[in-house]
């Protein structure tokens, strides 16, 4: 069948095709066994708690283990560190836990769009304009800011879901978000 000494020098994306192909659990173990510190680190930013974040590595091998073939996974290490964070966060919100958020450069990046986004009755004619105005910026900057703001998803989660590139997903919020402020200021200033 295989050898174990030679599947450690296979890439990722061998590795999953082989696992995809032959349903042979020792290649996707390699695979996730390579991750592991990623996830543990992952899992323990979110978790804040050592055992539950070594609990939670496990589980998510459990979990993926049967389902995996069913995913379409282009780089496996951006896909297992978006997984990794959403089973956490599911940990967390079935635990009805706080869910941690980092205040640091992303809300330097959103906090003006954040305020732009506020329902704040006071503020309708504001809403309309923001409104109006996101249907106004191009497709891909429409889309993501619409999934950066709105669904909250980071770049990478943007990049993956619509096969932008990671510096397109940044170049398209940049100029979303100046685009937008200056149609605002036309309909409100």
């Amino acid at each position: 069948m295989f050898e174990k000494k030679n599947i450690s020098k296979l890439s990722d994306e061998e590795l999953l095709a082989l696992y995809n192909s032959s349903g042979e659990t020792a290649y996707f173990g390699e695979l996730y066994n390579r991750y592991i510190p990623l996830l543990y680190g992952v899992c323990l930013k979110y978790l804040h708690d050592a055992g539950k974040a070594q609990d939670a590595v496990m589980q998510l091998f459990e979990n993926l283990l049967p389902k995996i073939s069913h995913y379409e996974i282009t780089v496996f290490r951006t896909w297992i560190y978006s997984v990794s964070k959403n089973h956490c966060l599911q940990i967390l919100r079935k635990e009805n836990k706080e869910i941690p958020v980092d205040l640091g450069a992303k809300c330097m990046e959103s906090c003006e769009v954040l305020h732009l986004l506020s329902e704040d009755e006071e503020d309708g004619e504001r809403m309309e304009a923001l409104k109006n105005c996101m249907e106004k910026l191009p497709e891909r900057q429409r889309i993501s800011i619409t999934h950066f703001f709105m669904d909250e998803m980071s770049y990478v989660d943007i990049a993956e879901s619509t096969g932008y590139t990671l510096s397109h997903v940044k170049s398209y919020i940049q100029n979303g978000k100046r685009n937008l402020k200056i149609c605002i200021e036309k309909h409100t200033g």
